[in-house]
């Protein structure tokens, strides 16, 4: 009977047209009856005859072509063709003139969603972390305008600001959508940014009010936090201790608990000073090269014209955003992604709960809330993949073989054309149900952003994760997004998408580092212009020109353009990076910290977007390790001593130090090293006649070495 109705379904296809969409759900229902019969000859019959028969799909295209580009001259680097996204292929779509500022988004929803669920949290009770408590939109509101009426009492005015310190909850957003009702600057306080950094932000934005977060009241009062100094209140998100008033009271700061403030708001309600669309939203702080934080000045309309693209995006798909949707937050609420998702679940009426700031723990958090959307840097879900994998690995032999076979299988009817929610329904049931499960067993969509996602563990989770799976590229400056992927198209596998919808995209001449827009393939810095575009570095005229030039931000990535439009990074121009965990990395600050070490003559620090962790060629001092050697009871040639375990682990060992001694971070701390006893010189080609090292040329010295080490620290073959 299979046979007779393989071989009627095979004379149907041949006669059915390309776009037929009879013959897909015909092969889908033909290829799970074989998956359940166990006819895996059949199986492979079909797919080489939809391979044969003509039926894959011609190559889609991304974006439009709006601009030719350049060749380079008079001294000007060349230039690639402009693109755009195709729903703005002839024109960008007009903006929601009832959307024109953040607080309209927020004042929006409320109107239309009053009684949704828009604030979760997760209460500790003596001891032990309770279910979610959730605020409704018109409860958040009423607590905006009392928040807002009592800054507004304590002195802040239009154009003020007001930072804000601490890990993601609803006070971080009630406080963020008072500073938009009175046109106030948000000024999120982020301590990651390296020593000293929340220090520096108070002083260069002139930050007033903070609100803060009762773990981070110690640190604001520091005596290492010398510009806590100039503040005139802080809030704290819930209650004060009497020594924290004492001490804000003797260096002549006002401190009011969370109810405490909300009560003086009560108490003298102000009128709303609402902003305009070119006021400033938020002052956002992100690395800088020279070691101090930049100021991203983003706009209310830089916000809104990224809420709507996205809406624009989305409409786009067969599964819609809902107001029953929820995410759960855990990115920093301080970095533009999650801000930047949050203001489209408040757009869209929908629900976000936060974690209950224990990382570690965050598998509770999923447990307990199910949201439907997840989003994460590549760190997260590298950790999701360890974390299976390691869970096959005790799998009985035959079981491991069995999900191997179900995962090649809906691999290949994803590939081809498949949506991964069609590809094989009984495979997600036998198989994969327990990976979607890990995540809270809900979860729709799953974003990941901040750096690359390797395409192993992309291609994994699009398989496995019965949910939809995308990744995406942007930048503070960008508002976050400058380009998205789209979820059930395989053939972005490995990219960032294609250019967002309100942006422009072109690549533009490196030629120092032999990347050419005009070549084959298209590389280049990639340059981005649009209404999502920051409108400057905050009391930094000169780093604004020097970044954005005849209307073009220039983001200091480099890209690779597809034939399909889609882009995929591929390079840094400059020598910062972000790890996989999205932490950003400025190498040449770090080698000159750790080049202080006794024990080294020079270093060269790697580490790129697929890996978490640095790892170090080092040039020893030869006078000081002949020395230890000696101490040590060693001896031979620096090349023979440099081979020794004793060795690397003493060095190890003073990169440590070092590293402690200077308050570096922990992803900042080497986790391998190399020795070499030859020095960086200009016969290897690994450095310039003025002695700067060739990062390109380096990498590929000591690339067999540097995959042996990660190798050795990961566990992962190369």
């Amino acid at each position: 009977m299979v046979m007779a109705t393989f071989y009627k379904f095979e004379l149907t296809c041949r006669g059915a047209s390309q776009d037929s969409t009879i013959v897909p759900i015909c092969l889908n229902a033909l290829h799970e009856l074989c998956l359940v019969c166990g006819l895996v000859l059949y199986i492979c019959r079909v797919c080489l005859f939809v391979q044969g028969s003509g039926l894959r799909r011609r190559m889609k295209i991304f974006a439009a072509q709006v601009e030719s580009g350049r060749e380079g001259r008079d001294g000007e680097p060349a230039v690639g063709p402009v693109y755009r996204n195709l729903l703005a292929q002839n024109e960008f779509p007009q903006p929601d003139c009832e959307l024109s500022t953040a607080w309209d988004i927020f004042r929006d929803s409320v109107e239309k969603y009053p009684s949704n669920r828009m604030l979760g949290w997760r209460e500790i009770i003596d001891g032990k972390v309770g279910p979610y408590a959730w605020k409704t939109y018109k409860e958040v509101y009423e607590e905006v305008l009392h928040i807002g009426s009592a800054l507004c009492a304590s002195g802040a005015a239009p154009g003020s600001r007001i930072g804000i310190y601490g890990s993601n909850c609803p006070q971080w957003i009630v406080a963020m959508e008072a500073c938009s009702a009175h046109s106030l600057i948000c000024v999120p306080l982020y301590d990651t940014l390296g020593p000293g950094a929340v220090s520096f932000i108070i002083d260069h934005a002139e930050i007033d009010y903070v609100f803060v977060q009762d773990k981070k009241v110690k640190e604001l009062l520091n005596s290492d936090c010398r510009s806590a100094q100039r503040l005139k209140l802080i809030v704290c998100f819930t209650s004060l201790t009497k020594e924290e008033r004492d001490k804000a009271a003797n260096i002549g700061i006002k401190s009011n608990p969370w109810n405490e403030f909300l009560q003086m708001g009560r108490e003298n309600p102000a009128e709303l000073l609402l902003p305009q669309p070119f006021s400033i939203c938020t002052i956002m702080y992100t690395s800088g090269t020279s070691g101090d934080p930049k100021g991203v000045v983003l706009t209310h309309e830089n916000i809104t014209t990224n809420v709507r693209g996205v809406d624009l995006f989305m409409a786009q798909f067969e599964d819609k955003m809902t107001v029953d949707d929820v995410y759960l937050s855990f990115l920093p609420l301080a970095h533009i992604l999650d801000r930047m998702i949050e203001e489209y679940f408040f757009h869209k009426g929908a629900s976000v709960g936060y974690y209950h700031g224990d990382i570690k723990a965050l598998k509770d958090d999923l447990m307990e809330l199910k949201p439907t959307f997840f989003a994460g840097v590549p760190r997260v879900f590298e950790r999701v993949h360890e974390g299976i994998l390691n869970a096959l690995e005790e799998l009985n032999p035959v079981r491991k073989r069995i999900f191997n076979f179900l995962y090649n299988y809906k691999l290949g009817w994803m590939n081809l054309g498949y949506k991964q929610k069609h590809a094989s329904p009984l495979a997600d049931l036998l198989a994969f149900r327990k990976v979607k499960a890990r995540l809270g067993g809900r979860v729709r969509l799953i974003v990941s952003g901040g750096a690359p996602l390797s395409a192993e563990v992309e291609e994994f989770l699009r398989v496995t994760s019965c949910a939809f799976l995308t990744q995406g590229y942007g930048l503070t400056e960008t508002c976050g997004l400058t380009t998205i992927g789209f979820p059930d198209e395989m053939g972005m596998l490995g990219t960032v998408g294609s250019v967002s919808v309100y942006s422009e995209l072109r690549l533009e001449e490196v030629p120092e580092m032999g990347y050419n827009p005009l070549g084959d393939p298209p590389r280049g810095e990639i340059c981005v212009r649009g209404k999502t575009v920051f409108a400057e570095y905050y009391k930094n005229p000169e780093l604004t020109k020097e970044s954005i030039r005849d209307g073009w931000f220039h983001t200091g990535d480099i890209g690779e353009l597809l034939p399909n439009g889609v882009v995929k990074i591929i390079d840094r121009k400059k020598n910062i990076f972000k790890l996989s965990q999205g932490e950003y990395v400025a190498v040449e600050y770090l080698e000159k910290v750790y080049g202080f070490s006794p024990i080294i003559e020079d270093i060269w620090v790697y580490g790129n977007s697929f890996k978490s962790m640095l790892v170090a060629v080092v040039v020893l001092h030869e006078e000081n390790t002949k020395k230890w050697a000696e101490l040590n009871g060693h001896t031979g040639s620096l090349s023979e001593l440099c081979s020794l375990d004793q060795l690397q682990n003493y060095v190890l060992l003073e990169l440590k130090s070092t590293a402690e001694r200077n308050k570096l971070r922990g992803f900042e701390y080497i986790k391998g090293v190399i020795l070499d006893p030859l020095p960086f010189d200009v016969d290897r080609d690994l450095v310039t006649a003025t002695l700067k090292k060739k990062r390109a040329q380096l990498l590929r010295c000591y690339q067999v070495e540097i995959d042996k080490l990660y190798e050795r620290l990961t566990g992962e073959k190369y």
